[in-house]
């Protein structure tokens, strides 16, 4: 009788225990609304990106997600992406503030917190929410992503027209991803919807995925790495060769000296060389 009672004592404990660690539901991030990375590795990004916004002359304002943050960045794994980024962007002060991981929600926290404060670009290009768009085949017609997404990246737009008013967007539309070819919908899906925001003048909207892919979304050979999502460098020139002649006709042609801050990286790179 005495074992019982420790028996059930026992079980009574270890569900009380089971209890107590279960966690609260949380309602999943809206793309539109500000959310941070609480990563610590995060954080130090964004400190970092605070101090460059303070830094040098900018007047290329590069927003985005890994996509972006890998063609600008000073870690060494992607010199050779920062060489060609160099050397199309070179005399134009350019400056790369992509976090790698970044949804449109992220983004829109760092730019709610300082990162677009006070730097006043003339053209600002955003490449944002693959993230949110994920691998994940769409369940049914009319994805809830599309819309989501969709404001996500509206509300971006609107940060950074408060933030940067005399600043000329440059809005990309969502490059193919081909870790998962059943996605391809969703993202055509929002492009046709975010290209609606343009006016042609303060916003404009680049589309070069015909440039990337075939028509069914098919990335042609070495635009992207192995995982079929990050551009390589042929990829990035292409995107470079698009961007050029906007650069060119609202700044005029690179100058010979260039003032934008040093290439900022990952900070967790730092703490293993």
């Amino acid at each position: 009788m005495q074992i019982q009672k420790h028996l059930v004592s026992a079980i009574v404990a270890l569900l009380l225990a089971q209890a107590t660690t279960v966690k609260p539901f949380q309602t999943p991030e809206l793309a539109y609304e500000p959310s941070p990375r609480t990563d610590n590795n995060s954080m130090l990004a964004h400190s970092d990106l605070l101090a460059k916004a303070k830094q040098g002359k900018i007047d290329v304002y590069f927003e985005g997600d890994s996509i972006t943050r890998r063609w600008g960045t000073s870690d060494e794994q992607y010199k050779h992406f920062l060489a060609n980024w160099q050397q199309n962007f070179f005399g134009w002060n350019a400056a790369d503030f992509g976090w790698g991981g970044d949804k449109t929600q992220h983004i829109l926290w760092r730019l709610n917190n300082g990162e677009l404060d006070n730097v006043n670009p003339k053209i600002i290009v955003l490449m944002a929410g693959t993230n949110n768009v994920g691998n994940i085949s769409p369940q049914a017609n009319g994805d809830p992503r599309i819309e989501d997404i969709t404001r996500g990246i509206k509300a971006i737009l609107d940060v950074c027209g408060r933030k940067a008013p005399k600043a000329t967007i440059i809005l990309m539309g969502i490059f193919p991803r081909n870790d998962n070819m059943a996605v391809m919908p969703i993202i055509d899906g929002i492009n046709q919807r975010i290209a609606k925001f343009a006016d042609g003048k303060k916003i404009r909207f680049l589309n070069i995925n015909d440039k990337l892919a075939d028509k069914e979304g098919k990335l042609f050979e070495g635009i992207t790495v192995k995982d079929g999502l990050h551009l390589d460098v042929k990829g990035y020139q292409v995107w470079a060769d698009s961007l050029k002649p906007i650069f060119t006709k609202l700044l005029g042609h690179p100058a010979k000296e260039d003032h934008a801050p040093p290439p900022t990286g990952d900070p967790s790179a730092k703490k293993k060389s």
